[in-house]
């Protein structure tokens, strides 16, 4: 059911505040947070904190592009969408699609395999140093000599990719529109 006339205040702010929300939690997570994290506590603290994370920020990310989608979606007939408002429906769509696949299958999936790889990286010794980048000797060894290890983290590796392309696309999705909201304020 389309909504007819103009949103109210409240309906613009909560549409503003809810995109805004999204996106600045998309920016701390995906380019401050985990970047921080990753050089200040040890490999198996890191992968623990982002398993706790991780579901929260995918959820909170889907619930906010439900809100935003509805919202807009109401204010917006399909049948009287121009081009540009076509574009932003179909990108907060996305979004929401991006942060449904994380949350429910992406996101739990490398979550998994990084717990099965970190059992086997303790059984070496492995995952209390601080960073990624340190003891890469120890864990290319581990790869050569460990095929169970090697599946893991190509599982793993997968994973993480689909799971950081879902996220990247979500995140140009709320960008763009953010801009498109940015330049028609009168309207959301």
């Amino acid at each position: 059911m389309a909504t007819e006339g103009e949103p109210t205040d409240l309906i613009k702010v909560l549409h503003l505040l809810t995109l805004s929300f999204t996106w600045g939690m998309q920016v701390w997570v995906s380019f401050i947070g985990g970047f921080v994290l990753v050089r200040q506590v040890t490999r198996h603290t890191f992968g623990l904190v982002q398993s706790k994370l991780f579901p929260v920020y995918f959820y909170c990310l889907l619930g906010s592009n439900v809100v935003s989608l509805a919202v807009f979606a109401v204010y917006h007939p399909r049948e009287l969408l121009d081009w540009h408002e076509s574009v932003q429906m179909l990108m907060f769509f996305v979004a929401l699609t991006m942060a449904g696949l994380n949350g429910q299958w992406f996101g739990p999936a490398a979550t998994e395999v990084m717990f099965q790889m970190r059992e086997v990286e303790e059984e070496h010794g492995l995952g209390n140093q601080v960073g990624l980048s340190s003891q890469k000797e120890a864990y290319a060894k581990l790869r050569e000599q460990d095929p169970k290890y090697r599946a893991y983290r190509s599982t793993f590796g997968r994973y993480h990719a689909l799971s950081s392309i879902c996220n990247l696309i979500g995140f140009i999705c709320t960008t763009t529109n953010l801009i498109y909201t940015a330049l028609n304020l009168s309207t959301i």
